[in-house]
């Protein structure tokens, strides 16, 4: 017996922008409940209510798809630009946004690094292309020769996802999400001072 997202049929959407968000957030359902090798184009089509085809012709292949869909890239890139000295702060409220479920769902940066922590090796390509879209937004405000802070700041923001909401385990695995963003905004502070620094400098 079909479930009632598996019963869906593709139904006909006149406003691009329309069936694009819709991909999108079909694509996060799939891909958080079923991984990257699971999740389907076909399947990720019916829950969208659009076509196989379309959903190609909008992003070209299941990586692509699945790397638009990731809202870390994205929300990276909607909070970088501005004041400099708020960076860290808003760097820490869009991951505490993007890792730490609202409503007891999984979100979707986590079941990335939960597949890729259980080696489903074709998670790896898609958390390393998120990387670069990440490297691309901070580069923008912070200038060339980041791509190391980039790679230290997406470094940690896995390695506490990881703790706390893979292994859940130590202390880090106990706060709360105002304790969280407490001792995270220091600390991306720290990581980042020297670019800001930098990049502050060069204006």
């Amino acid at each position: 017996m079909e479930s009632p997202s598996e019963g869906r049929r593709p139904k006909r959407r006149r406003d691009p922008e329309a069936s694009r968000a819709a991909i999108l957030e079909a694509a996060s359902e799939v891909f958080n409940e079923r991984g990257y090798t699971g999740a389907t184009i076909r399947e990720i089509a019916r829950r969208a209510g659009v076509t196989h085809g379309l959903v190609m012709r909008h992003f070209g292949s299941k990586e692509q798809l699945l790397i638009q869909a990731l809202p870390g890239p994205r929300a990276v890139a909607e909070v970088t630009p501005g004041d400099l000295d708020t960076l860290p702060e808003r760097i820490v409220a869009a991951f505490v946004a993007q890792t730490e479920p609202t409503d007891g769902n999984t979100t979707f940066a986590v079941a990335l690094i939960r597949s890729a922590a259980s080696g489903d090796e074709a998670a790896l390509p898609l958390a390393a292309a998120a990387e670069q879209e990440i490297i691309a937004a901070l580069g923008q405000v912070l200038g060339p020769g980041t791509e190391v802070y980039a790679n230290l700041l997406s470094s940690f923001a896995i390695g506490v996802t990881f703790t706390r909401h893979v292994a859940h385990f130590g202390a880090l695995s106990e706060l709360t999400q105002e304790e969280l963003t407490a001792y995270l905004v220091p600390a991306i502070r720290a990581l980042l001072g020297p670019a800001i620094a930098a990049a502050q400098a060069r204006r």
